[in-house]
């Protein structure tokens, strides 16, 4: 399953949208010209629209490069939604994240634009913390659901905590190295959350 315009760990949808064109037309001026010295204005002059018009589609710019934030979300219940009740719990959780992130070569450039971004600008991360929480709920959510438990209990909380960092991680190395494997490097954080940290040691 491919998907284009994706909004970095949270997946993403195409940018035929105003509101995933302004985030690509926002993502395009913070990686020319810096994110702080990036200003609103300037986003919206690039875009066509008056500064009002943005801040419908994006309460601010700390938001802008998260993209069509809700609909991702959607997407992402909608692949645990839809994952085999057979398989087991971790199985679902990493063939989900790496169907959610899987990007097409023709999308990868901003893909790793927008990542860079959200995983370095220290401006974005409290924002991002936020969107952090309402991606994890969606984990635990799903783990809670098959476990018997309340979303909100210890265990599909860890559980989604895991697999933040899993996804968190393989993006770091993505980052580091322009000719690294999202995919590969998914599948394997992956198999660790299955398997945990045992299964790494002698």
């Amino acid at each position: 399953m491919t998907r284009s315009r994706r909004s970095g760990v949270l997946g993403g949808r195409p940018a035929a949208t105003t509101r995933g064109r302004l985030s690509s037309v926002a993502i395009d001026l913070f990686t020319a010209n810096g994110f702080d010295e990036t200003s609103v204005d300037d986003i919206a002059a690039a875009a066509g629209i008056a500064r009002r018009t943005l801040f419908r589609y994006y309460p601010s710019k700390n938001s802008l490069p998260w993209g069509e934030f809700e609909e991702h979300l959607a997407e992402l219940r909608n692949l645990l939604h839809s994952s085999p009740s057979e398989a087991p719990l971790g199985v679902s959780l990493r063939d989900a994240l790496i169907a959610f992130n899987t990007v097409p070569a023709s999308e990868r450039d901003e893909h790793r634009r927008r990542m860079s971004l959200l995983l370095g600008v220290p401006a974005l991360q409290a924002h991002s913390m936020i969107v952090y929480a309402d991606w994890r709920a969606v984990i635990a959510e799903h783990c809670a659901e098959r476990l018997g438990l309340d979303a909100a209990s210890h265990i599909p909380q860890t559980i989604a905590w895991q697999a933040l960092g899993t996804a968190l991680a393989a993006y770091d190395q993505w980052l580091l190295d322009a000719d690294a494997d999202l995919t590969e490097l998914l599948r394997v954080g992956g198999d660790i959350l299955i398997n945990g940290v045992s299964s790494l040691t002698a």
